[in-house]
């Protein structure tokens, strides 16, 4: 994953660092010297808090590693290739159109190609936006809007600190939630109408324990062959056009 993730904008050393904070780019991933807290760094820092970003404290050795440039002075930010949106802008996108929410959520899902094939069928589903996590996730790289087939510029991603709360905000909004799981219901005996978010795993783990405690349905995908497993992206394209085929 963190190959991928090094698609997005490097971005070495502390002035531009610092500069790339406050010009109000998304800085996906900070990777710091550990140990180092002088007065530079201490700024940076500030600003990682302020916007949530999550921080790695690493050996030179490993900050040699990844730098380009070789000359880090001992930071390197990842920012995003694409500009996140606010879960509050895909309920609004679905209230502009006078449609009940349709939402998708990953819970972290690591591999650019499928991040980037799910928020493709979003957009051709019709869904009005993709939720991501922060942490353990692959976030909005080069592989990932090139996977989407263009689609990354027209369906909203969020990234939220924790996916489970965010389920929990959005149930006051009136919105049920499904995920995918070969244990649960068979999804054509579910209503998957009305306002609703479809919870996709992770790609070898699935769903975890505190988001399918979240979810208000089970839903598992009738399959006949000898393997007992569909790629994330594919079992979230089924899953999307049975919604699609129950709302129309």
């Amino acid at each position: 994953m963190e190959n991928e993730i090094n698609e997005g904008l490097k971005i070495e050393g502390r002035n531009a660092v610092l500069e790339a904070f406050r010009s109000g780019k998304t800085i996906d991933k900070l990777f710091v010297l550990d140990g180092c807290k002088d007065g530079p760094i201490q700024s940076i820092m500030r600003e990682a808090r302020k916007n949530d970003t999550i921080v790695n404290f690493v050996t030179k050795e490993r900050l040699d590693q990844i730098s380009e440039t070789k000359k880090h002075q001992g930071v390197i930010a990842y920012a995003a290739a694409y500009h996140y949106a606010e879960v509050e802008d895909i309920l609004n996108r679905a209230k502009e159109k006078g449609e009940p929410p349709f939402l998708i959520l990953l819970d972290n899902i690591e591999d650019p190609h499928n991040l980037g094939a799910i928020i493709r069928t979003a957009n051709l589903a019709g869904a009005h936006g993709v939720i991501i996590p922060k942490r353990r996730a692959v976030g909005l790289t080069a592989t990932v809007a090139k996977a989407s087939a263009g689609a990354i510029n027209y369906t909203p991603v969020a990234k939220v600190t924790n996916l489970s709360q965010t389920m929990k905000e959005l149930k006051k909004e009136g919105i049920w939630f499904v995920c995918a799981d070969m244990d649960g219901t068979p999804m054509y005996d579910l209503d998957l109408t009305g306002p609703m978010g479809l919870v996709i795993g992770n790609e070898g783990e699935g769903v975890s324990k505190l988001v399918k405690e979240n979810c208000d349905f089970v839903a598992s995908i009738p399959m006949q062959g000898d393997i007992d497993s569909l790629n994330a992206s594919v079992a979230c394209g089924v899953l999307a056009y049975e919604m699609v085929r129950q709302r129309r």
